[in-house]
């Protein structure tokens, strides 16, 4: 009786805490690199996920955003930003550029093109 109390108790605390990983926990954010001529750039890697998956940067200014796909899982082989019209293949172990200029504050998720995997771009 006594193991079918902890065994319990261990899978509510269990619950708990998938839980709050997937749904309350903050992601930190990544504010792009100011380059020459204006350009604000950032590098994300692709591997079961983006890394940052969270990227900030300033409206009416372009956008480079560097996706290195570190691996080769069938979901990953696309990036897409549906708010920008974006869609684009990301070979694997190889890096893909992406640019635009994001001329309206907000937030706008981009994904891979099974919508599985998400980002969040954030213009201030």
């Amino acid at each position: 009786m006594e193991a079918k109390i902890v065994i319990t108790i261990l899978g509510i605390l269990l619950i708990i805490l998938v839980n709050w990983y997937f749904f309350f926990s903050k992601r930190k954010a990544t504010v792009a690199e100011l380059k020459e001529r204006g350009i604000q750039e950032v590098k994300v890697t692709v591997k079961g996920g983006y890394t940052p998956d969270v990227i900030v940067v300033k409206k009416n200014l372009p956008v480079r955003i560097n996706f290195y796909r570190d691996e080769t899982a069938e979901c990953s082989d696309t990036i897409v930003f549906g708010d920008f019209n974006i869609r684009k293949p990301l070979p694997a172990f190889k890096i893909t550029t992406i640019e635009f200029t994001p001329e309206k504050p907000g937030e706008y998720t981009f994904t891979c093109g099974m919508g599985m995997m998400k980002g969040k771009l954030v213009v201030e």
